[in-house]
């Protein structure tokens, strides 16, 4: 048994969840407290505050964690990245008044910055040599500004809509975070060879989400062409029609290539193009 902890509440936990749903470890949540077990697999779920997650990893509570690379870089707490995860994008920023003119990182000289976020905060400081008073806030860091509170913020920007209905604009991208897989690096045999299972069926998951399942008829005359077109992980299969002019060609390309190819299969004859989401693709 291995236990995982995720984000009790939120979007990280929402994509978690989806993420271990598309591995095809399923999670009883209908009577969820603060402990779930998988029905089919020997994983159980941890569920706490996400700047919590780190400190329960590193201390053996969870063996794994997945949480916001933010949390792991601000916590500083020894726990190693297992894999980073493709969703839950976002950034650590600067941001002040937007009357305000800015031309560089001096700007905050002798200002006070409003984070909860004070350690890389303090780190991205300390690089540019900046000397800036540093106001802790565990939440609403947004309206310290207007409140008087602070000069400025850092803060985490997904869109910006939240800075630009307080009245602010982003300044600095100091730090680009998104979910990761964490362990404590304690690992027994049993649970490293769970964690290696776990890791598989994320890589495959992770690499369907790019792709795409190409099906067509082609002359037989353009196949060559299309082997151009198409360099598969091998190469693309190719199967006969009843016309012995045609063949079938399958084929998987990455989803941002997808309308450049289809485009040069048609210039070369390319009929029928089917296009598939591929559900999962082991390397």
């Amino acid at each position: 048994m291995i236990r995982i902890a995720i984000q009790a509440k939120g979007r990280l936990n929402e994509e978690s969840t989806t993420l271990l749903r598309e591995t095809g470890i399923v999670i009883d949540e209908s009577k969820r407290k603060f402990l779930s077990q998988a029905l089919n697999f020997p994983i159980e779920l941890l569920y706490m505050r996400d700047d919590d997650i780190p400190q329960v990893v590193s201390n053996g509570t969870a063996s794994l964690g997945i949480v916001g690379l933010n949390e792991v870089e601000e916590r500083g707490l020894p726990v190693q990245i297992e894999s980073r995860l493709g969703f839950g994008g976002c950034r650590i920023s600067l941001a002040i008044p937007k009357s305000e003119t800015y031309e560089g990182p001096a700007w905050f000289e002798g200002k006070r910055i409003a984070t909860s976020y004070p350690n890389i905060l303090r780190r991205y400081l300390q690089e540019k040599g900046i000397r800036a008073d540093i106001e802790i806030i565990t939440g609403s860091v947004e309206i310290a500004p207007a409140a008087g509170i602070a000069d400025a913020i850092f803060d985490i920007v997904s869109s910006g809509g939240t800075l630009v209905s307080n009245g602010l604009k982003e300044v600095e991208r100091v730090f680009e975070s998104e979910a990761v897989l964490i362990s404590n690096g304690k690992l027994d045999p049993e649970q490293r060879k769970l964690l290696d299972e776990i890791l598989f069926r994320i890589d495959s998951v992770k690499i369907s989400r790019d792709k795409k399942y190409l099906l067509m008829n082609l002359p037989k005359a353009s196949l060559e062409a299309a082997l151009q077109i198409l360099p598969a992980m091998r190469s693309p299969t190719v199967m006969p029609l009843a016309d012995e002019g045609w063949c079938s060609l399958h084929s998987v390309v990455s989803t941002a290539d997808l309308w450049e190819k289809v485009q040069q299969l048609k210039a070369i004859g390319a009929e029928g193009i089917l296009v598939l989401n591929v559900d999962k693709l082991i390397p």
